[in-house]
C-alpha cells in the first residue's frame, strides 16, 4: 500500500562535494543549493508527459 503525499518531504544530498536540498511535494521536485532560496523545478506533469526530456534534450543540444 502506498501512502499519499500530503506534505513536502525535505530531504540534503550532496552533489560534487555541494549540499543540496531536495524538496519533494504534491506539485513536483525541487532541487536548491543549500542556503539560497532559488532552484531547479521539475513538476510531475512535465515529467508524465514528456516535456521535462525534450527540455534536457534542447539544453544539452545547444550547450555546446
Amino acid at each position: 500500500m502506498t501512502t499519499k503525499l500530503d506534505k513536502p518531504i525535505r530531504r540534503e544530498i550532496e552533489v560534487e562535494g555541494k549540499a543540496y536540498t531536495l524538496t519533494i511535494d504534491a506539485d513536483g521536485l525541487k532541487l536548491v543549493e543549500k542556503g539560497r532560496r532559488n532552484g531547479q523545478e521539475l513538476r510531475w506533469q512535465a515529467l508524465v508527459t514528456g516535456d521535462a526530456a525534450l527540455s534536457a534534450a534542447l539544453t544539452a543540444s545547444t550547450a555546446s
